[in-house]
């Protein structure tokens, strides 16, 4: 796990100095991703400039470090995230090698079958970027799911890529112009999707894509890899799905305990990290597991996770944490996160990795289960849509009420809207959206989505899988895994997913609707699978989230910092802002304890937050 920076300039519009500073720039700027050692490589005649950060795990000894130059000599590779089949990989590939480091295998075989041929055989998680001296192109790409970020921008023909967005803007070259259009978008999901960022100008490249910059520029973003291209259904009985999900659990798990620091789990007693959990024991020696624990609060499933763990016989630490502890933490998220953020399971995500890091350089976690088996309750409302005789009704007085005036009102009028619509993804969209047109909030028109245009999703899915693909194209790329990134590599921890192995995505695919639920309950086949290693008993419950209790904090710890950035005059003065006196009615009502407001008060606080960092307005 590391940090990549670069820049691209064949028409060597900056000199050669600038172009080694701006890449040392990023690079240093990203030392938190890497705080292990740091390389630029430059090529003076090209106009490139790569740097890196290393976080070292995988091959400790200099034979893994980078920028890496291919052993023809004609590529040279900034690569961030871990291959796990790179003994495969090198396998198939002539020696002789340098080291063990799993960079190496990846590099030679983009250099000797092409970006094309190598990024769909890669079972991992990363974002690169590759120098081709010969072709004099630049590709950047980045992992199926998303696991890893990649941020690129262009200023007069010279390109710029790195890791993070806080190395673009502190470039010189890069104009720092807040994109309105795609924060109301993030007021409207709480989360900025790819391809958008908070920054006119700055491009997130999304998951599964790769793009190319030659001299004469570069096309549009491509996929590598379609996550339609559907295996062949799965046909076999329940107890053959959940023989097959357990192997494969237990092999994802098996590849990526492979490490050469220390590695533990994330563990907070749900299906997906007891999974997981599950799967490393039975893999190879059970690993050191650590939770989160809110003391006395309804949020606390520290309990659920100590339980799990004593079953599997993990070395388990519980991590307890202070509302105190937790409200310091807040002045943090802008800087971290670099744009507006409103998914509040950041801080106790921040709190984790900050606590972990101590003991263990690598974690693994168990994003990904609600996406790929229907865990969420919006993917069991999809599978049960049907068109009902009231829709035609509802969408006529829906389109022909007045705009709504309050909260009481605005609430009657989404909820007509919404039951009335004939789009299967309506209550997808519904639960994604914290803020909406017709509250007036959003300063601007928002860039349209799949969340939001029927026209950009996929054909040809029924509802629930539609609403699976909308949750793994979008909030589980660019919500939950960029929590789980940054929250972690300010930390300089790395953090797995085994269920986001491609052959675990691949089977969850494959398999039809009823080994996912059964109408009432999701993740069947993988309750299944899991109860073979852990007793229903103990994982078995309704589920509750990663979630801080932020209603209360609201009113408590956090109530100055919170009345002081929701005041209508800096309100206003930001601009960022549609309806001032919405969001200020909605304060006093929480505030007061009339009513709870916490998490559309949340996106407003952390995009005012952002721009008084970035210093806006």
């Amino acid at each position: 796990m590391c940090g990549i920076a670069g820049v691209y300039d064949p028409r060597h519009r900056l000199s050669p100095g600038e172009r080694r500073e701006a890449a040392a720039l990023m690079t240093r700027l990203l030392a938190h991703r890497g705080p292990d050692s740091e390389g630029v490589f430059t090529d003076h005649e090209a106009g490139v400039a790569l740097g890196f950060r290393r976080l070292a795990i995988l091959d400790l000894s200099p034979a893994g470090a980078q920028p890496m130059r291919s052993r023809g000599g004609g590529h040279v590779l900034v690569f961030n995230g871990e291959v796990y089949n790179h003994g495969a990989i090198r396998a198939a590939l002539p020696g002789p090698w340098r080291g063990r480091s799993d960079t190496e295998p990846l590099l030679e075989a983009l250099a000797a079958d092409g970006a094309a041929a190598t990024l769909p055989r890669i079972d991992g998680m990363f974002a690169l970027g590759l120098w081709d001296a010969g072709a004099r192109t630049v590709t950047l790409a980045r992992d199926r799911m998303g696991e890893k970020p990649l941020l690129w921008a262009q200023a007069d023909g010279v390109l710029f890529f790195a890791s993070e967005l806080k190395a673009l803007t502190a470039l010189p070259w890069i104009v720092r112009a807040p994109d309105r259009a795609a924060l109301s978008l993030y007021l409207r999901h709480g989360f900025l999707p790819s391809p958008h960022t908070a920054w006119t100008g700055i491009n997130r490249l999304p998951a599964g894509h790769a793009l190319t910059f030659g001299p004469d520029g570069a096309g549009p973003p491509l996929p590598y890899w379609d996550a339609l291209a559907a295996p062949e259904p799965f046909r076999g009985t329940e107890g053959e799905a959940e023989e097959a999900l357990d192997a494969l659990l237990r092999a994802a798990a098996a590849s990526r305990r492979e490490s050469d620091v220390p590695l533990g789990v994330l563990l907070s007693g749900g299906i997906d990290s007891s999974a997981v959990t599950a799967a490393l024991c039975a893999s190879g020696p059970a690993p050191r597991s650590f939770a989160i624990a809110f003391p006395g609060t309804r949020h606390d499933e520290a309990p659920h996770a100590a339980a799990v763990a004593r079953h599997l016989g993990t070395d388990h630490t519980e991590i307890p944490v202070t509302e105190a502890e937790a409200i310091a933490a807040v002045p943090d998220l802008p800087g971290i996160w670099d744009e507006p953020f409103a998914d509040p399971s950041a801080i106790p995500t921040l709190l984790l990795a900050r606590a972990v890091r101590p003991h263990v350089t690598v974690a693994l976690g168990g994003d990904g289960g609600d996406e790929l088996f229907a865990g969420y309750p919006r993917h069991l409302a999809a599978a049960a849509h049907a068109p009902h005789p009231a829709a035609t009704i509802g969408r006529h007085l829906a389109r022909r009420l007045p705009p709504p005036r309050g909260t009481r009102a605005m609430r009657l009028h989404r909820r007509l809207a919404l039951a009335a619509d004939p789009d299967p993804a309506a209550g997808h969209r519904a639960a994604l959206s914290l803020w909406h047109d017709a509250d007036g909030i959003l300063p601007d028109t928002p860039p349209r989505g799949p969340l939001d245009d029927p026209s950009l999703r996929p054909g040809g899915l029924s509802p629930a899988r539609l609403s699976m693909w909308l949750d793994a194209r979008t909030y589980l790329p660019d919500d939950l895994l960029t929590k789980v990134d940054r929250a972690a590599m300010a930390a300089s921890l790395e953090v797995r997913a085994p269920l986001l192995s491609n052959d675990l995505v691949a089977f969850a695919a494959s398999l039809p609707g009823n080994h996912l639920t059964d109408g009432i309950r999701g993740k069947l086949v993988l309750r299944r699978a899991l109860a073979r290693h852990v007793p229903p008993a103990l994982f078995e419950r309704p589920k509750q989230g990663f979630e801080p209790p932020l209603a209360a904090w609201l009113r408590g710890g956090l109530r100055d910092w919170a009345a002081a950035l929701l005041e209508p005059e800096r309100l206003t003065r930001s601009g960022l802002i549609g309806n001032v006196p919405l969001v200020a009615a909605m304060w006093r009502e929480h505030a007061g304890g009339r009513r709870n407001h916490a998490y559309r008060l949340w996106a407003v606080l952390m995009l005012m937050a952002w721009a008084e960092k970035e210093g806006l307005g």
